[in-house]
């Protein structure tokens, strides 16, 4: 516990200790016979206090509304989702949450954790109302909730909140400048270039497609399917489709416009307030978990060079939560489980309900995301260690949460995944390898290879050095829920340095997982130092000012541009961290020549200005390399087609076909290439099956288990054959070469009952129409319908 400062520190420009049960209010501060805030008088009523109260509130509430009718959601699918996610997740979720884990919590924390409590109760739900043949079942749960605290009086009390008593008004705006920032954030990098509409949908990036696919897979069938690879198992986390899925069917919005406008925004806010939540507990200060919350959504791995930001290619929580909405949800999943660990490591005997709610967080977050539980393991065998160490007996906690987290990790591999790699495998500094190319132009050589994976663990040190603070209290690092955050963050930079995976280098997502309790840690040594040290207000701002000065003057000075020129020479990637690290370890010797308390201050001021040089990096990679390319600066932007590549009539025609095709029906379709990627072939296409929602034999095939697990390390996994060429073959006479015979087979060995053709492929379009039914015609693209042998030919629809 910290001891008040002596009278007048505060006023003589020296930090307080930070408060750990709550701030004063802001009127407890006020100098006596006044008010901190303005109040408005009228009828004997005090108007201020609820207009302040309630202020955060309507902003955080109308500019989301805003922002979204702006940007095309109609006001019936808004109301719809808004509708949906208050009365079938968020409010049973709190219900279950206040019966589970008890404590008095703010209304926004209160929300978050109910809105995550119940989208991991939905996912289930789901999977089986959806395997029983009525996705509309889904509703059971929050209905059997509602009865359940109405019926029950020992539950009717939880109707009730318990509020934090004493929350002051910045934290209510710290609050409501999340949600602004975030749907700000989300209106830039997502909904000003990717739009629900056709042809504006197509110049997505592919993982669009891709998500848009599995969500129309599990609106349709459980157990899922690849779908764009008919009858190939789906070893892939896709409980996150699960509850894209259910949301549609409950609220009738597309599929398209919750993936593009509506379900990721809550799943991010959410998130943020459970950070900030979490580094409250662990750290027990208010203004220390919105520390952490600027942390993770505000600080990058500094960026010197004068090109893009692509060093670590990620820039923290905010790299691709729209791309990525498997990332975003098992981000917002996972954060209760730390935040339930941190207690249930501290105080085991919490009751049966924390461990339940404990269990139905894992679950979910065992098919959300694949990196989280792996991560976990290892967290928690450390925290077994250390305590079992420290405590000279076995520690029951870490271990039946150990068990836990071991039991779920293995039904996701085994059943979950099948035992898929995912392109996973062990290729140590295989991200550094692939950066040096990047940024360099040229493969590195063994030398290089180890030399600049210094230059990422330095670029980590910057980021993170905050967490150097807790070394003046040594008594800190012993704490479980600091033991499991260390734990978490060493495995997830181990794994991302030792693996290696096929394309996209999806290893980094272990370490972007463990991105807000790295932050956490980071804040909380911040603290640590400042509170041991006692530097004053101005200096810490004149510190931070340095700090991100200096980022800025050495990208400037060193003029590093990436990638480099050819015969530039290769230590030019090197020199602007060498700069830097020159800088720091010289106003380190300065700290080190001072004494006493001048020492531990200026110990601080260091840490706080070397934190403060990941700020400027966040701004460049997210805004100013955003609006170079357009799209996220993280991704190849060659991955976006032009304008003049996007087929025509492509959603209209696959709109026909979802409206006319039972769910059950496989099409064929002759497109299996990236538009503008045919030679060689990108087999990132899979619009087909995402905008017809049915299953198609054979469109784009990159993703697949099957084609990322094969040892062909001659050829990029997008540009890999298809593995069953005589399935193929099959496939695409019948555009090319149609005949009775090759339709037949078609429908008779692989059961295909529709074809989409892409006219622009076909160089006799009229010919598939001589064994096929022809249906109807949008722009570029064709519908047919494959003969019934038992009702004869199909009858045809009018062309549009």
């Amino acid at each position: 516990m910290t001891t008040n400062p002596p009278a007048g520190a505060t006023a003589r420009g020296r930090i307080a200790p930070v408060a750990t049960t709550g701030s004063p209010s802001p009127d407890a501060l006020a100098p006596p016979g006044r008010t901190a805030g303005r109040r408005f008088r009228g009828g004997g009523t005090t108007w201020g206090p609820v207009v302040s109260r309630w202020a955060p509130g309507v902003v955080a509430g109308c500019f989301p509304v805003a922002v979204l009718s702006y940007y095309g959601v109609s006001a019936r699918d808004l109301a719809s989702f808004c509708a949906y996610l208050a009365v079938c997740v968020a409010v049973p979720g709190v219900l279950l949450a206040r019966a589970a884990y008890r404590g008095r919590r703010s209304l926004p924390e209160d929300l978050a954790l109910g809105l995550t409590v119940g989208y991991a109760a939905e996912v289930p739900a789901y999977i089986a109302a959806r395997a029983a043949g009525a996705p509309l079942l889904v509703l059971a749960w929050p209905a059997a909730v509602y009865a359940t605290f109405l019926l029950v009086p020992r539950l009717r009390p939880f109707w009730r909140a318990r509020p934090r008593p004493n929350v002051p008004g910045w934290e209510r705006w710290f609050a409501a400048g999340t949600v602004v920032y975030l749907t700000g954030w989300s209106a830039f990098v997502c909904f000003r270039v990717v739009a629900p509409t056709w042809p504006e949908a197509g110049w997505a990036h592919p993982d669009l497609p891709f998500h848009l696919s599995m969500a129309g897979e599990l609106r349709n069938h459980v157990p899922p399917q690849v779908p764009f690879v008919a009858g190939e198992p789906l070893n892939y986390h896709w409980f996150t489709y699960a509850h894209l899925a259910a949301s549609s069917w409950i609220t009738g919005v597309e599929p398209l416009t919750l993936l593009t406008r509506l379900s990721v925004l809550p799943m991010l806010v959410a998130f943020a307030v459970l950070v900030g939540l979490t580094g409250r507990r662990v750290i027990g200060s208010a203004a220390a978990g919105a520390m952490a919350v600027a942390g993770t959504l505000l600080v990058a791995a500094p960026s010197l060079y004068s090109g893009a930001n692509g060093l670590l290619r990620w820039t923290g929580v905010l790299h691709v939560p729209w791309n990525s909405p498997t990332q975003t949800f098992g981000a917002l999943l996972f954060a209760p489980v730390m935040l339930l660990l941190a207690d249930l490591l501290t105080r085991p005997g919490g009751g049966r309900g924390r461990w339940a709610l404990l269990a139905l967080l894992l679950v979910a977050v065992m098919g959300a995301k694949a990196p989280y539980l792996p991560l976990l393991a290892a967290a928690l065998a450390l925290v077994t260690v250390v305590e079992g160490v420290r405590l000279r007996r076995l520690p029951r906690a870490a271990l039946g949460a150990l068990g836990m987290t071991a039991g779920a990790l293995a039904f996701a591999q085994v059943v979950l995944f099948g035992g898929a790699r995912q392109g996973m495998t062990v290729e140590p500094l295989s991200v550094v390898r692939a950066t040096w190319a990047e940024l360099a132009g040229r493969p590195a050589a063994t030398g290089l290879v180890a030399g600049f994976a210094l230059v990422f663990l330095a670029c980590w040190g910057v980021t993170w050095c905050g967490a150097l603070g807790l070394l003046a209290r040594p008594a800190l690092l012993l704490r479980p829920a600091v033991t499991l955050m260390a734990g978490l963050s060493a495995a997830g930079a181990g794994l991302m340095l030792l693996l290696g995976s096929e394309g996209d280098l999806n290893q980094g997502y272990f370490l972007q997982s463990c991105y807000p309790y790295l932050a956490v840690l980071a804040v909380y040594g911040l603290v640590t130092a400042v509170r041991a040290g006692r530097p004053g207000v101005r200096a810490i701002i004149v510190a931070c000012l340095a700090g991100m000065a200096a980022a800025i003057l050495v990208r400037v000075a060193c003029g590093v541009q990436v990638p480099l020129p050819p015969g530039e020479r290769s230590v030019g990637p090197f020199l602007p961290f060498a700069v830097l690290l020159l800088f720091i370890g010289a106003a380190a010797l300065v700290a080190a020549s001072l004494s006493g308390p001048r020492r531990a201050a200026a110990r601080a001021l260091l840490i706080v200005a070397v934190s403060a040089a990941g700020v400027p990096a966040a701004w460049q990679a997210r805004v100013l390399d955003h609006l170079g390319h357009g799209a996220d600066s993280n991704l190849n932007a060659a991955d976006h087609p032009v304008p003049e590549q996007i087929p025509r009539g492509a959603m209209a025609a696959a709109r026909w076909l979802r409206g006319h095709a039972g769910p059950g029906d496989v099409v064929a379709t002759n497109a299996h290439c990236l538009w503008g990627h045919e030679r060689p072939c990108d087999s990132r296409h899979f619009w087909v099956s995402a905008l017809t929602e049915r299953r198609v034999l054979v469109e784009g095939w990159a993703y697949t288990a099957a084609n990322l697990d094969r040892d062909e390390r001659g050829l990029p996994f997008t540009e890999r054959p298809f593995w069953d060429a005589a399935r193929l073959r099959a496939n695409d006479a019948v555009f090319e070469a149609p005949s009775a015979r090759g339709v037949e087979e078609l429908r008779e060995r692989y059961g295909v009952r529709w074809l989409v053709a892409d006219e622009r492929l076909l160089g006799r379009p009229e010919m598939v129409g001589r064994f096929a039914s022809f249906q109807v015609r949008y722009g570029d693209y064709a519908v047919y319908r494959l003969p019934d042998p038992a009702r004869g030919p199909a009858a045809s629809g009018a062309p549009s």
